[in-house]
């Protein structure tokens, strides 16, 4: 590469330096000066340039013709001046342009620009004519000097390049348009797509290069790739790209972390890796992925194939960084909080796969594709195993005690709960579980596929009837749905009073069937038919603990047995009061400590009770209060107004120990 040999102080003709005397402004002015004196030289030398290459070109390319049209390579014809002459003129046109103390120097779509290209592309094509001829004959000095000239062409054009791609990216006070993309034939034309800050609300674009800039990178490499130089060329472009990919992943705190470290890492710490591999690869795919590819399509237009080649490298090297990681997590311990990241990760995989699909080559597509596609097929594994760990958890949960007053059992709002995130992925987990069942056939092909149980409307929850051909997913759902069924019915055992059993499992049948018509997804999978069955078992528990509890206050209130021969006996009205006091007391007493969380069924089960009791109360108090004397023998059997059992009613199912407290006749 010719350096830069001209002094800061310096014009280009050589002019001394100011004055020693001269003050500061003086010198500035006289600097000032003699870099326009120098700049309008350039100008005029490179004009000069343009009509001399312009007036040897037509000769050069016939000479050209003629080499090429030489068959007997032995007695090549001789060479003109014209080739020499056009050899220092390229020469000297790079030494101007080394002169210019601008970073980048060359490539602003000017008539200068373009004619040193056509000089350079000519050149290129002498000497591939003239290395045809064998060494020691005439043309081996002019094929010297023209490999000379080209390579200093070259290596100008080559530094030119990697000075464009390095220090000319937009400014950070100027903006791109998020939807603008490279398009060499538009930036030919000059339109320019760059707003400042306060013109665009988009994301800053990357890469972040100017339009003029990409079009000047994209006449230097169709330069230097027509002058035969494609390796240096897609060198710098290489190692550039790598280099700002690699500004980006820093920005966005990515580092690679070996397996090991990964291995030991406590899930705290594990998690927060995972949230940031996440976004690194969803800006992958998102923006430095096709940012790249963009950038490649314009700088290499006129030849698509070093450009799939370039990007299909670099995604290469990117995408084996983002899949050890992703190796190593798929490595580690499950367990069920696990879950949810795991899921995250297969998702940014997933999108990761499209990415490289939209921009990689067939072939590289296919090589990415298949290392993807494996580690995300880990990943699902992991997934699929966790989520069936679920029921191993739910079948060794086996309690010794039961939950006090029959409230929803913690077992139940774990379980719902974590089904109704994990069905926030349900087309994940549809995907994966379909996965896992191809691959399990794979290994077991006389495996008969699973089939699912779908339960009917009856009064058993665990009525079923089988139907083939069902999501995987969908299948382990219910499954899942069944073992807690049976894991309640196996807890509500626990309650020596059959009335709480009820209760128990009610409020644990209505939690989940709330949970399942509050996720969309979930109820999609379990469907309209298992609602309307779960719905009919919970009502059936209202109706037991009814029976169970109520059952024999109505009789106590019943008509019956109260006249002997035609006579109401009045030791009998005694005994009813009193046993009812007894009864209603007991039961106050006792289920106002029950728990009914839902506020909706614990008003439907107060109202059912008062509509099932105070009319048979009021019917009987008014019936037979009159035959108790009146004073303290009446306040001493009949203890409750018809109004205070209503209020009582009202009390029950609020977990209170102390309520019996509160009333007041």
């Amino acid at each position: 590469m010719v350096k830069n040999h001209l002094d800061k102080n310096a014009s280009f003709t050589g002019s001394p330096k100011p004055p020693r005397s001269a003050t500061s402004t003086e010198a500035s002015r006289a600097d000032q000066h003699s870099r326009n004196s120098s700049q309008e030289e350039l100008d005029h030398s490179l004009n000069t340039h343009i009509e001399d290459v312009n007036k040897l070109s037509e000769d050069i390319d016939q000479f050209v013709d003629v080499l090429s049209t030489c068959h007997d390579k032995s007695n090549p014809p001789e060479v003109p001046d014209s080739v020499e002459t056009f050899s220092k003129i390229v020469e000297s046109m790079i030494k101007k342009y080394n002169s210019c103390e601008n970073a980048t120097r060359f490539c602003k779509t000017t008539e200068e620009d373009t004619c040193f290209i056509g000089a350079v592309i000519m050149l290129s094509k002498l000497t591939n004519s003239l290395s045809e001829f064998p060494s020691g004959s005439t043309t081996t000095r002019s094929l010297n000097l023209t490999s000379m000239v080209l390579q200093r062409a070259m290596t100008f054009m080559e530094e030119e390049l990697r000075n464009l791609l390095e220090d000319s990216r937009v400014s950070s006070n100027s903006r791109i348009l998020k939807n603008s993309s490279f398009n060499a034939n538009n930036l030919l034309d000059g339109e320019q797509c760059v707003l400042t800050l306060s013109e665009s609300s988009g994301d800053e674009e990357y890469p972040s290069y100017s339009p003029d800039i990409v079009t000047r990178m994209n006449r230097i490499a169709s330069a230097m790739i027509l002058a035969g130089y494609e390796t240096e060329c897609c060198q710098v472009y290489s190692i550039s790209r790598r280099n700002a990919f690699s500004e980006q992943m820093k920005k966005l705190e990515f580092e690679r972390i070996n397996m090991e470290d990964v291995q030991r890492m406590p899930w705290d710490s594990l998690e927060g890796e995972i949230t940031r591999w996440i976004r690194v690869v969803k800006s992958c795919s998102t923006t430095l992925f096709p940012g790249e590819k963009r950038l490649g399509d314009s700088v290499f237009s006129d030849s698509p194939i070093i450009s799939q080649s370039l990007f299909s490298n670099l995604a290469r090297a990117i995408v084996i960084q983002l899949l050890d990681f992703a190796e190593a997590v798929s490595m580690t311990k499950r367990s069920a909080e696990k879950l949810f990241k795991y899921l995250d990760m297969h998702e940014a995989i997933r999108d990761l796969i499209l990415a490289i699909n939209v921009s990689c080559s067939n072939e590289c597509e296919n090589e990415l594709n298949s290392e993807i596609s494996a580690t995300g097929d880990r990943i699902g594994e992991s997934a699929v195993s966790i989520f069936c760990d679920l029921e191993n958890s739910i079948k060794n949960d086996v309690a010794r005690t039961p939950v006090p007053g029959g409230a929803v059992h913690p077992l139940t709002r774990y379980v719902m709960n974590y089904l109704k995130y994990a069905c926030e992925y349900k087309d994940t987990l549809e995907h994966i579980f379909q996965q896992h069942v191809k691959l399990e056939e794979s290994n077991s092909p006389a495996k008969l596929k699973p089939t699912l149980e779908v339960e009917t409307e009856s009064e058993s929850p665990h009525s079923s009837e089988t139907v083939a051909g069902t999501m995987p997913f969908s299948i382990q759902l219910v499954t899942i749905m069944d073992l807690l069924d049976t894991n309640l019915e196996a807890k509500s055992n626990l309650y020596r009073d059959p009335a709480l059993r009820h209760i128990f499992l009610m409020n644990n049948g209505r939690y989940i069937l709330q949970k399942v018509k509050g996720s969309a997804e979930i109820h999609q999978v379990m469907g309209d038919t298992w609602c309307r069955r779960r719905s009919t078992i919970v009502r059936q528990y209202h109706k037991n603990y009814q029976r169970e509890t109520w059952g024999k206050v109505l009789q106590i209130l019943s008509h019956d047995g109260m006249q002997v021969h035609g006579k109401v006996v009045k030791t009998t009205v005694k005994e009813r009061f009193k046993n009812f006091n007894t009864m209603f007391d007991e039961i106050h007493r006792s289920q106002s400590t029950w728990v009914v969380s839902d506020e909706q069924l614990q008003s439907e089960l107060r109202v059912s009770i008062s509509a099932l009791v105070i009319p048979a109360y009021r019917s009987f108090f008014g019936r037979f209060r009159q035959y108790l004397d009146n004073g303290k023998q009446s306040e001493k059997y009949v203890k409750y107004q018809p109004e205070d059992i209503e209020t009582l009613i009202d009390g029950l199912f609020d977990g209170n120990s102390a309520s019996m407290a509160r009333r007041k006749t």
